[in-house]
This record gives structure tokens, C-alpha cells and sequence, in this order.
């Protein structure tokens, strides 16, 4: 690792940014070292600025991951290279947005059903009935469920908050189910043999990309989806639409 690479790391750990942002900052300026060969350092605005217009004209990049790309470079060169006045920008995209995929109930039971075991069954069905992101799923421990008071704490979520959401009485019994097959130690899902190592993000994907092909499910492009679902199934269970923006869930009750 160079020491400019391991400079900009140790500027985003000092700002706790989350794993997730790092990886995407730090790719985003080891693609543009890539495209130029040659060390970032010795890299232009003016060439950053058409490398962004490369990412979307010719890789044909969505907005988003142009956006989250031109924010790293802009981190890079403002924090860790001290060019203070630096900033790369890209217009705003047009407020066009369409509506999530939202699974049926009984969609669900087949997902749930088509996975290959009990962790891969429980984890999904927990993503589900507490609305979690993968991000939150994976970095769950045991310490977190809080049976007694029916909620899961969720630490350092978006925006590096803490945060509560519901613990329903079937999950409670599923989770127990689960603790005494797999007694987990450090995290609550853990790799086969692992269980002081928490499950990858894109194994999780996988999982649940895996469970619904084999359930016979076309909608729904990831697993965020088990997040919109619970949100709408809320919504149709008579939660205010203000309890579950603001996680205001502790005495809803909701069983998957």
C-alpha cells in the first residue's frame, strides 16, 4: 500500500466514515490512476473532469455512481492532497424516481423457504421484520437483540446513527431457534467455521439473490427490497407513516 493510499484512509477513518464509503472513495481513486497511469498526485482537474465525463458518456456509469465516484475524488484532492478549493461537481440528475419493488406476503414465505439452510433463513426473514440494511445485517451481535423489550439495537446504521427497530415475537422464536444450532460469539451471522468473523455484504446479496431464483421470483433487483417490503406492510398494518420514518416502532406490533 502506498503512502498517499494509506493517507487517505487513515483521513476517512478519522472522519468515521463507514467501510462502505471508504471502499467506494478509495476505488474511486485507484479507477482514475488507472485511466491516466500515472499517480493521482500528478493528475489534473481538467483530467479529472474528463474522466467523469468518460465514466458517463462511454461506461455509461448511472448517476449515483457517478456522483459517489466525483464525492471520492473530491475528497481525495480537497483532504489528503490540501487542494482546498477544489471541488468536482456533476449536474444534478432530474427528480425522476421510480417505485421500489415491494414483495407479498406470501412472496416472502417462498424466499424464506428457498433458502439452502437455517442461517441463510433466519437472516433473510431478520432483514425483513426488522427492515434492516445489508450493511446493518451483517455487523448484528448477539448483544444487539433485546428480547426482553422486543427490539434489535442497530449501531452505527446510515448516517452513522444508532437506532432502534422492532423485534416481533416470531422472530424472537426463530432467533432462538437459530441461537441453539449455531451459538454465535462475536457477530449474530457468521461464515461456515468463522464465528468471530462477520458475513460479507456480497455473500449476503448472493444469498438472497440465489434463494429468489430458486423461488421463482422475477421482481425485485436486491435484497433492500426486504426493507421496502416491511416499510409497506407497516403502512397496511395501520403504522403511521411518521413512526416508521422516524423508527418510532418499540411498541408496534408486526409478525412476519
Amino acid at each position: 500500500m502506498t503512502p498517499l493510499r494509506q493517507k487517505m484512509i487513515n483521513d476517512m477513518k478519522l472522519r468515521r466514515f463507514s467501510s462502505a464509503t471508504q471502499k467506494l472513495y478509495v476505488y474511486a481513486v485507484e479507477d482514475l490512476a488507472k485511466y491516466y497511469r500515472r499517480s493521482p498526485d500528478r493528475i489534473s482537474e481538467k483530467q479529472v473532469y474528463e474522466y467523469l465525463l468518460y465514466l458517463q458518456e462511454v461506461r455509461k456509469l448511472k448517476w449515483g455512481s457517478c456522483n459517489g465516484i466525483a464525492a471520492g475524488l473530491t475528497f481525495f484532492y480537497k483532504v489528503t492532497l490540501y487542494y482546498e478549493n477544489t471541488r468536482f461537481k456533476i449536474p444534478r440528475r432530474r427528480h425522476t424516481r421510480s417505485l421500489p419493488t415491494i414483495f407479498s406476503r406470501s412472496e416472502l414465505l417462498k424466499l424464506f423457504d428457498a433458502t439452502n439452510n437455517l442461517r441463510d433463513r433466519v437472516m433473510l426473514i431478520t432483514a425483513y421484520s426488522a427492515g434492516l440494511r445489508v450493511s446493518e445485517l451483517v455487523t448484528l451481535k448477539p448483544e444487539h437483540i433485546e428480547s426482553d423489550r422486543k427490539l434489535i439495537r442497530v449501531e452505527q446504521g446510515k448516517g452513522n446513527k444508532d437506532r432502534y427497530t422492532l423485534l416481533s415475537e416470531k422472530l424472537i422464536k426463530d432467533l432462538r431457534v437459530y441461537w441453539k444450532r449455531y451459538h454465535p460469539k462475536e457477530y449474530l451471522f457468521y461464515p461456515q467455521g468463522k464465528p468471530y468473523k462477520p458475513l460479507c455484504a456480497n455473500r449476503v446479496w448472493k444469498i438472497f439473490n440465489a434463494a429468489k431464483k430458486k423461488a421463482g421470483l422475477n421482481r425485485g433487483r436486491g435484497i433492500h427490497s426486504l426493507r421496502h417490503s416491511f416499510a409497506t406492510h407497516l403502512l397496511e398494518d395501520g403504522v403511521d407513516l411518521y413512526s416508521i420514518q422516524n423508527h418510532r416502532l418499540a411498541r408496534v406490533h408486526f409478525d412476519c
